[in-house]
């Protein structure tokens, strides 16, 4: 294909996408109060039927009415995403350091009974409290059933939202807390470990012994709860979440998929290192390695554990800042690594238009959406190998402008 013809192309794809956009935008759905009240009569009577009692129905849908500010935070979609540090250094912030260290020392003893019990140490149970709601300090004004109710009317996760708002009218039959109490997140996430309702029927525990569970007020049963949940998720009690590696030079990034798992030994026959040098445990397990930024970035061997915490958040720089959190917390090293200068994202308008070059080069990755899962990021991979650069699939602005000039025939590139 000629080169003219393919940038008209790009522009074509571009006008396409924001006439689609524009006409989904016309297709959403809106709400009504009369649909509304409609939705919460008929939802009340399967409540009935699955055993919520009438009065706690007339409790909790009392005054009750459609949010539009929770749809919102909901269809929210932001147009920058933020890098590995941007997120890292606030989620792992000195303060938040201090505090997790005052915190671990404070509550040792009953750390220590639930790490007895559960198997997960105390040091993780902090760091999931400071990660979730700054270890209590916040946990969310909006009332739950207002938000479930909302999400559970909008058609997007209804079946989702619905047995979640059935589960927090369970919480509520059974008295564990009381109506006023029930406050958190616009998505439902409820107490200091921000359980969803289906979750808190599922992993919660009565720490304290006193017949209810309290995961606003009660440490006990917010810290025996979350060991209890982790357990159940497969935590392992004789491993550690991950560690900080160094790779060696002209290391072949493709083996960074964070997916198939490697004895340490493999890792530590093609010359990995702990960061600080040191050689890799001589363990017998097996790691992933994983890349949060782009090659010249903070690399991770990460095992079992690591896939437990994203069981409670489906992220890898949350599942990072977690383990790291934790580590800090019994003073090991932080980082070696920080951020470079102008660390900024690419929007999703850019990730479209990286995505629309590497489909025009031959490189598939589906539909432009924006956002970079695994097909792009394989799709990158193979557009760097074929060009001599570090393949780690990971898009900034560098790749983007080395696309745009593989497009314009400027295949002259510094790697």
């Amino acid at each position: 294909m000629p080169l003219k013809t393919k940038q008209l192309l790009v522009t074509l794809l571009f006008f396409c996408s924001t006439l689609l956009s524009t006409q989904l935008k016309s297709a959403d759905f809106e709400p009504s109060e009369a649909g509304f009240n409609s939705w919460l009569n008929d939802f009340k009577q399967k409540a009935k039927n699955r055993g919520i009692s009438e009065t706690t129905l007339e409790q909790a849908f009392k005054d009750i009415t459609f949010s539009r500010d929770v749809v919102k935070s909901d269809r929210k979609q932001p147009e920058f995403t933020q890098t590995f540090f941007q997120y890292f250094d606030r989620a792992v912030s000195k303060y938040r350091i201090k505090n997790g260290q005052k915190y671990y020392k404070k509550h040792k003893k009953l750390l220590d009974e639930v790490t007895q019990k559960y198997g997960i140490p105390g040091r993780y149970l902090v760091a999931f409290w400071g990660m979730e709601t700054n270890y209590g300090s916040y946990t969310g004004n909006l009332p739950i059933i207002q938000s479930l109710a909302t999400l559970a009317y909008d058609p997007r996760r209804s079946k989702f939202f619905t047995n979640e708002l059935l589960s927090a009218l369970t919480i509520l039959d059974k008295g564990h807390v009381n109506l006023e109490q029930m406050k958190g997140s616009w998505a439902g996430a409820m107490g200091q470990c921000q359980f969803m309702p289906s979750n808190y029927l599922r992993y919660a525990v009565d720490g304290d012994g006193d017949g209810k569970i309290n995961l606003w007020d009660s440490l006990p049963d917010v810290f025996h709860s979350a060991g209890n949940f982790l357990n159940q998720l497969g935590w392992q009690t004789t491993e550690n979440w991950g560690r900080e590696v160094i790779l060696p030079k002209n290391f072949n990034y493709s083996l960074a998929d964070n997916k198939t798992a490697r004895p340490l030994k493999y890792w530590d026959d093609l010359g990995i290192t702990l960061a600080g040098a040191k050689k890799l445990p001589h363990a017998n397990m097996n790691a992933r390695l994983l890349l949060v930024a782009n090659y010249k970035g903070p690399a991770f061997l990460v095992y079992e554990n690591f896939r437990v915490i994203k069981r409670w958040n489906n992220s890898d720089k949350y599942a990072i800042a977690v383990g790291h959190l934790a580590d800090q917390i019994i003073h090991r090293p932080a980082l070696s690594k920080s951020a470079p200068k102008n660390d900024k994202s690419l929007s999703r308008t850019q990730i479209k238009e990286l995505q629309t070059y590497l489909n025009l080069l031959g490189y598939t990755t589906g539909k432009p959406d924006g956002i970079a899962g695994s097909q792009t990021r394989k799709a990158l991979r193979a557009f760097q190998a074929k060009r001599d650069l570090p393949a780690d699939g990971f898009p900034n602005l560098e790749i983007l402008n080395i696309l745009k000039k593989a497009i314009d025939g400027n295949i002259k590139i510094d790697s």
